[in-house]
């Protein structure tokens, strides 16, 4: 039976361009919402961008440029790399000028407000503009940032704070009872450890002051805008019309089977703590799932601005192109772990997998098939080994729902890379070549056997092409056009996947 499947990245900060981290969010996001469809799910895939974030707006006074023309000119680099990165999102938000928006953080804040749950006090602490929150002394590493290694600020203000702190029972009720999955293991446990060491309660808005009046202001007291973490948190339903309460949010998020948030590791806190507390004070249904991924990082360190090692996805795409870079994402990719990013690393996989793989296999099939048997694909009945190779092929899809539904990408791209990797073996053994040539010499045995191969190859090229397509869409797509899908046929070979080469 279909189910109906809402799944979101994080919105980032337009706070400079985009970097690698984010390609892989997208992607991995993407790949989830495709795979769906292709099940035959109902799918609505959600991005777009953090505008009204403080530190948006302190970059943009150090480029000395009006915050809503910083704001939309990096969020245009943002919608570019969604385009590059051949994305299939169904909606993009942002949070500075979409219509939906504010109205959905008054309702978030009024329902919240309405349960008891926020008061207004004088509140001094250190606060790291990066991470947007502040920090106790006991959470710094020698006095700085554990996420961005720089001290920060001082900041005494009076805010209004939501009472977390009365929340930690329903919040790890939730998550032990499978309710709210947060994935993988390891970063469930630390949550639940996060929330067994007590809550505080955090602040949910900034002075309109030092926020130079940006933002969504507070309902009800103009001194005050909203706090990134309500706000920005906030789009995943505002986007879907909470705040008229439209139709789509009861169709997208009250009624879904599965209300899915892919994000880094860096805001794990706020969407697996913060975000469902707001959720359960407002009476709204939380996520059934908040998917966690670590870093990709550079020479060992994360990607950072400041250490100068940020890696422009947009510009590896137009160097390499989406599908290995794609590729890249999901297939060496761990769920767990931080993984180092090159470009040597992003060719060898492509190459391998795409191009010396698939690629190539099909390339061969269809010069084969056009110099032996007239460029049609021949029936034939299968003997030991084909239907060794088909078994393996009927069991790729099985194995690559499985796996996603783990939120274990790699795990599927590497089932679609073994099947393809066991064809070339097939045909390696086979020696198609050979029993075709003597095909056309008279040999009925050969001839036979010759069908047996061209026949069963195909068929594996055609699954492991469409169990691509999550994955590389454009690759499994020019595949399968020149796989065609039944016995007509199939056109002269070209090249699908050219070598790369760093």
């Amino acid at each position: 039976m279909a189910e109906r499947y809402y799944v979101t990245t994080a919105i980032p900060y337009v706070n400079s361009v985009p970097h690698i981290g984010h390609a892989l969010e997208f992607t991995q996001t993407d790949v989830l919402a495709r795979n769906r469809r292709q099940r035959g799910d109902e799918v609505r895939f959600l991005s777009g961008t953090d505008d009204n974030a403080l530190k948006n707006v302190l970059a943009a006074e150090a480029a000395d440029v009006p915050v809503e023309e910083y704001v939309a000119t990096n969020a245009a680099h943002f919608e570019d790399l969604v385009r590059k990165l051949d994305l299939s999102n169904d909606d993009y938000i942002r949070t500075s000028s979409d219509p939906r928006h504010v109205p959905g953080v008054e309702r978030l804040w009024n329902a919240v407000a309405a349960n008891g749950d926020l008061y207004r006090k004088d509140y001094s602490g250190l606060y790291c503009v990066g991470c947007e929150q502040f920090y106790e002394p006991s959470e710094l590493v020698d006095g700085r940032c554990p996420e961005h290694g720089t001290e920060p600020d001082e900041v005494a203000e009076t805010n209004w704070f939501f009472r977390l702190g009365d929340y930690g029972d329903a919040l790890a009720e939730a998550i032990t009872s499978g309710r709210m999955r947060v994935d993988p293991e390891v970063k469930q446990n630390e949550v639940l450890s996060f929330i067994a060491a007590g809550l505080q309660d955090f602040s949910v808005s900034r002075s309109a002051e030092r926020a130079r009046g940006w933002g969504v202001p507070v309902p009800g007291d103009p001194s005050q805008v909203v706090y990134v973490w309500m706000d920005a948190l906030a789009n995943y339903i505002t986007a879907l019309g909470y705040g008229t309460d439209a139709p789509e949010y009861h169709r997208w998020w009250v009624e879904a089977d599965h209300r899915v948030h892919v994000i880094g590791k860096g805001i794990q806190r706020f969407h697996a703590v913060y975000w469902p507390a707001l959720l359960l004070s407002a009476g709204v249904p939380l996520p059934t799932a908040v998917v966690v991924h670590d870093y990709v990082t550079a020479d060992g360190e994360k990607i950072s601005k400041s250490l100068g090692n940020t890696v422009d996805p947009r510009e590896l795409v137009d160097r390499y192109n989406a599908d290995a870079l794609r590729w890249w994402f999901a297939r060496d990719v761990p769920t767990v772990g931080d993984t180092d990013f090159t470009p040597e690393r992003l060719v060898d996989r492509a190459n391998q997998d795409l191009a010396n793989g698939l690629g190539n296999l099909i390339n061969r099939t269809l010069t084969l098939l056009h110099r032996y048997g007239g460029g049609r694909v021949p029936d034939a009945e299968l003997d030991d080994d084909s239907l060794e190779l088909r078994k393996l092929a009927d069991e790729v899809d099985d194995s690559v729902t499985t796996a996603l539904d783990r939120f274990d990408i790699r795990g599927g791209a590497i089932a679609v890379s073994e099947l393809i990797a066991e064809g070339n073996r097939y045909v390696q053994h086979a020696r198609p070549w050979e029993t075709g040539k003597a095909a056309q010499a008279g040999d009925d045995a050969a001839a036979r056997q010759f069908a047996i191969t061209m026949r069963t190859v195909v068929d594996v090229e055609r699954v492991a092409a469409r169990a691509l397509a999550p994955f590389t869409p454009s690759f499994a797509a020019a595949a399968l056009r020149q796989l065609g899908d039944g016995g007509d046929e199939l056109p002269e070979p070209s090249v699908l996947f050219p070598r790369l080469e760093v």
